[in-house]
């Protein structure tokens, strides 16, 4: 099994199943993308380019967005936390995640793929 894949199914509940759906959507947002562990986290690249990384912190899981100082839209749903280039979705429960919402995010993440990570 990969280290990424690992770090998926070695979580606990309510967790394992967040990144197992969330992984499903990127992955049909994205075909041609693919998981690598970096940084000791599951990140997902298209080409050679990361597109987000997943991370099980506290009491949620944080899918954090590289590119995310060329967003214009949907910022209001992401969070900074004194981070100054990642901005993140977090999600405590299979519950908060609206799908499309996500999807719209990673397709605007994936315009700006080619791009520094800094304005």
């Amino acid at each position: 099994m990969k280290p990424a894949e690992e770090y998926i199914l070695k979580q606990h509940e309510p967790f394992k199943s967040i990144l197992l759906h969330l992984q499903i959507l990127i992955e049909h947002t994205f075909p041609e993308s693919h998981l690598e562990y970096k940084w000791k986290l599951p990140c997902y690249y298209i080409e050679k380019r990361p597109i987000c990384y997943l991370n099980q912190s506290k009491d949620y899981v944080d899918v954090g967005f590289w590119h995310s100082a060329h967003l214009t839209k949907y910022t209001e749903h992401m969070v900074s936390e004194n981070r100054k280039v990642v901005k993140s979705m977090r999600y405590k429960s299979l519950d908060d995640i609206d799908d499309q919402l996500f999807i719209n995010i990673l397709k605007e993440v994936e315009k700006h793929k080619n791009n520094s990570f800094l304005k």
